[in-house]
């Protein structure tokens, strides 16, 4: 298909740099005025969501805060500790330095509410962002210039999924309800159309990408999943949901490993060098909701699900088809509201999602904020909460960038950047 041109690109300029005041306070600083915190910080004090079932799975033992990394790694080398120590005293060191960050930035620059994030896979301070009106931003925060802005169609053009091109970095995949799964440049011009609906009643839902293979994976609002190579030729095209495939997510390590996720409230895993119809699957992991996501952890290990209720699940390669864990926590499905991912750490065992309080949620407390909640994806244990007072909405979407250092949320409107304090003094 022809190269076709996108509307006009443009800036936008609704950046604010966070000055130190008040909102720089952590939960436990803002409890008095929030009248109550459910969890707050790490620690043996913190009551946690952990009604959670964990299937006898015995965590690392967790290095204590004041033991030296440094000697951790010298111990390791005259072999007087194990790998699995290191890596938890890393991880242990990591999550003392989340109780300092704060919002180093904000961006509001949609006129309807972020629906895709996705960061850059080589530049840690470059983020990109779809709204439901089908508008994307790309906004380096480490530098001055104003991001770039594709306009979108407005209603009906929601950015569904997002993935920079891991061949060219200047380009990004992209599927949407004006349905189209779309490789374009952030000129805004349309690069090739990979998968495209002749009806307004189909629109693509989510979208993968593996460079290894060269594969593009996509599925729709009706069950279909399209595998096609990074040519535009469809290999194959089958129904493999009963309805809407909200996630697909191909396995960093095994790329031919698929995980499909849908309302049919099943996450079903693949291999697609064997796919020949709906009944092909390795393993079908039947959830009592709808499923927002299935994600795999960057070593390919494991599998992170996301229900559209209360429960968030941890799979292991040793055993798929039966969960490690289930984790309590409010994350209620409403239709005004971006669905709420729960994400992984790239290099450390941990979960990060947004928290959506509910009165019939069993912790529920009163005053309850809408925290970004940290969990290890061990023992299922809260770990750390964030909260600004002054972006006090509910972050839909979390994602670390590749180094692990920043995060980046997506909270109704807005793009909130968080990182450590004194990285934001430094600046």
């Amino acid at each position: 298909m022809a190269p076709k041109k996108r509307p006009e690109t443009q800036k936008t300029s609704e950046i604010v740099l966070r000055p130190r005041n008040k909102r720089s306070r952590s939960p436990r600083e803002l409890e008095p005025e929030a009248k109550k915190l459910c969890a707050k910080g790490s620690g043996p004090s913190r009551r946690c969501d952990s009604d959670c079932l964990w299937a006898g799975l015995a965590g690392p033992q967790i290095l204590p805060p004041c033991r030296s990394i440094v000697r951790t790694l010298h111990q390791h080398k005259l072999g007087r500790a194990s790998w699995p120590s290191v890596q938890q005293g890393l991880q242990q060191s990591f999550l003392h330095t989340l109780d300092s960050y704060r919002i180093l930035q904000k961006a509001a620059p949609f006129d309807r509410r972020a629906t895709s994030l996705v960061w850059h896979p080589t530049h840690p301070s470059t983020v990109a962002v779809g709204s439901k009106g089908g508008d994307i931003m790309l906004w380096n925060f480490g530098i001055k210039d104003k991001p770039t802005f594709i306009k979108g169609i407005g209603a009906g053009g929601s950015i569904t999924g997002l993935k920079f091109n891991p061949l060219n970095t200047n380009q990004f995949y992209a599927s949407s309800m004006e349905g189209t799964t779309r490789l374009q440049d952030f000129k805004g011009n349309i690069l090739r159309v990979f998968a495209s609906s002749d009806t307004i009643n189909i629109w693509f839902c989510s979208l993968d990408v593996s460079a290894s293979s060269r594969m593009v994976v996509t599925g729709d609002n009706v069950g279909n999943v399209i595998l096609l190579n990074m040519d535009g030729k469809e290999l194959w095209n089958l129904r493999m949901h009963k309805k809407k495939v909200t996630h697909v997510a191909l396995n960093p390590c095994c790329d031919w490993f698929l995980a499909t996720a849908s309302v049919d409230q099943t996450v079903k895993i693949w291999d697609v060098r064997q796919v020949r119809g709906k009944a092909s699957f390795l393993y079908s992991l039947p959830h009592r909701h709808p499923v927002n996501a299935a994600c795999f952890s960057s070593d390919g290990a494991r599998l992170l699900t996301t229900d559209q209720k209360s429960e968030i699940r941890v799979y292991s390669a040793s055993q798929w088809d039966c969960p490690l864990g289930l984790i309590p926590h409010p994350h209620r499905h409403f239709q005004h509201l971006t669905p709420i991912k729960a994400a992984w750490h790239p290099r450390y065992n941990l979960i990060v999602v947004g928290r959506y309080p509910d009165p019939n949620f069993k912790s529920c407390t009163p005053y309850e904020l809408r925290t970004i909640d940290v969990f290890d994806g061990n023992s299922g244990k809260m770990m750390c909460q964030l909260y600004d007072p002054e972006s006090s909405g509910i972050s839909s979407l979390n994602e670390f960038n590749p180094m692990g250092d920043t995060l980046a949320s997506a909270m109704g409107y807005h793009v909130l950047i968080w990182s450590q304090e004194e990285a934001r003094t430094r600046k």
